[in-house]
């Protein structure tokens, strides 16, 4: 096997032995584990493309493939899980709860990894999996109603991910996931595959999930569930939408990610949280990513289309990762809420940044659409934008009045920080991948556009925060529309049992075990809501 074969397999193999070996010797295990990212970053930077790999004797043949996508992937994630990685030995140093959560940590970033890299259905739907499920155990660290809930979504897309790729299968004859570019798959099972990767993906009406797992993680889970675990639905649509009918699904997955990302920024505002405040604003970015992934299908796949979609999920992730890793030092001093400036204004493109360029590539994109709508499409883009520098307003905000803290963060974090803070603003200059977006970003003309959400967004909350009249905007509570459905369970619970009650034994036995299944298996404890 050649070396670059085998930094390849060694992207998804050793985060997986490390885990596993943490699992029994964690005292062994420990000090090495925040090496198990490196291969994948090495992958990225020195391993051609084009390279590929077949394990006949694993499952039934597996096959990674390293192109454009899986090498934008690869790189942004595995410096995030490397970054991560590093941070959580640190943050993590006194909790008791320290050698389990690094085992499902490395789970997760092997399942993370191995699904960018794979090229048959199997072993992506396996990894997959993997990275879902041993999530559950970076989710329960802190919060068991937020785990509980995320299994629920999981289970759910797991289920939907498995039908559709079965279907795909049957339809093309192969698992190879290069034979579906030339392959028809039928409706079904392209709704199947589009709402199973919308769950992980957080497009508004699946996000259920995400506002509560989000800020119930400890930081450096936060950073990798935000920046590179989430845009696995997003790789997800890359990989299998790209033979169902571009018109129609486009269409929708702008529309989609529109309401995305108007959604998380009106939700957002009202948290008083910071780690809240930063789940909401993942959710509006993904909405960004969401209407390039519609536009890449409604040009029939254009190189430029998926350029942005791969600069928006790269730009996202670093800026996301630095933000996150910023909530840490809350209260460290006054110089963290003007630190956490620049991936703030990254995140809502600031002329310069890496958000610039990435939103540059976005609207050239869209400017390729054959839409009667286009000129409200870009608008649209712009007010989105003033959402989210109300949400990076609203985040600095909650920061700069944190308490202060009793002990001051040690060396190791904030040199991990400052490393993020630098890959935010320096990695899209070194990028051949940003090279002709950065050219046209820098260009003064396109200074304005990209400045102006920006400027009315800090007018808006500058006068918010001012005025004699505070605007008293209602909090929602984590898990917005889950809360409501929730309530319709109880209501519908407790009216099945009062009705089981009122005949005899057998009805009555029933509602005693409806009862007993509410309180154990319910979205957040059912039986014990008081409404």
């Amino acid at each position: 096997m050649s070396l670059s074969a085998a930094l390849l397999t060694l992207t998804w193999l050793l985060p997986l032995i490390l885990g596993s070996a943490q699992w029994f010797w964690p005292k062994r295990v420990l000090p090495v584990a925040s090496l198990a990212a490196l291969p994948a970053v090495l992958t990225a930077l020195f391993v051609p493309l084009g390279t590929s790999v077949s394990l006949d004797s694993l499952l039934l043949g597996t096959r990674l493939l390293l192109d454009e996508t899986a090498q934008t992937f690869l790189l942004f994630s595995g410096l995030l899980w490397l970054l991560a990685s590093l941070f959580a030995q640190a943050y993590l140093a006194h909790d008791e709860g320290r050698a389990r959560f690094f085992a499902f940590f490395l789970w997760a970033m092997s399942g993370n990894l191995g699904l960018i890299v794979a090229d048959d259905m199997l072993s992506f739907y396996l990894w997959f999996a993997l990275m879902s499920f041993a999530s559950y155990g970076l989710v329960i660290h802190n919060n068991q109603r937020a785990a509980r809930i995320y299994m629920i979504l999981v289970v759910i897309g797991e289920v939907l991910l498995f039908a559709g790729l079965a279907l795909a299968a049957a339809q093309t004859s192969s698992l190879a996931i290069s034979d579906l570019a030339s392959s028809a798959l039928d409706p079904l099972t392209s709704a199947l595959i589009f709402f199973s990767f919308g769950i992980k993906a957080g497009a508004v009406g699946l996000h259920l999930w995400l506002p509560l797992a989000h800020p119930a993680a400890p930081v450096p889970a936060s950073a990798v569930l935000s920046g590179a675990m989430i845009k696995a639905g997003v790789l997800g649509w890359l990989r299998f939408l790209r033979p169902i009918d571009a018109s129609d699904w486009g269409l929708l997955l702008i529309v989609l990610g529109l309401l995305t990302a108007f959604y998380g920024a009106l939700v957002g505002v009202s948290q008083t949280n910071p780690k809240a405040v930063l789940a909401y604003s993942s959710i509006s970015q993904m909405g960004f990513i969401i209407v390039g992934v519609g536009a890449w299908l409604a040009t029939v796949q254009s190189e430029a289309a998926l350029l942005s979609v791969l600069l928006y999920a790269l730009h996202h992730a670093l800026a996301k990762g630095a933000l996150f890793f910023g909530v840490s030092f809350a209260g460290a001093g006054k110089t963290v809420p003007l630190a956490l400036l620049l991936p703030a204004l990254a995140l809502a493109g600031l002329p310069f940044t890496s958000g610039a360029v990435a939103k540059t590539a976005l609207k050239a994109t869209v400017d390729q659409l054959s839409l009667g709508w286009k000129s409200e499409l870009e608008l649209a883009l712009s007010l989105a934008a003033v959402g989210t520098t109300l949400l990076m307003a609203r985040f600095l905000w909650l920061i700069w009045r944190s308490p202060t803290a009793h002990k001051q963060p040690d060396s190791v974090l904030w040199s991990v920080w400052g490393a993020t803070l630098a890959a935010v603003l320096g990695l899209v200059y070194l990028l051949p991948l940003a090279s002709s977006s950065l050219e046209s970003a820098l260009k003064s003309d396109k200074w304005w556009p990209a400045s102006w959400p920006i400027l009315l967004g800090m007018g808006l909350a500058a006068l918010i925060s001012r005025s004699p009249v505070r605007l008293n905007l209602p909090l929602v509570p984590l898990g917005d529309l889950l809360n409501p459905i929730e309530r319709l369970i109880v209501r519908f619970s407790r009216r099945v049992n009062e009705l089981a009650g009122l005949s005899g034994r057998g009805q009555e036995r029933l509602g005693q075990v409806l009862r007993a299944r509410a309180k154990r298996f319910s979205l957040a404890g059912l039986g014990q809501l008081e409404l």
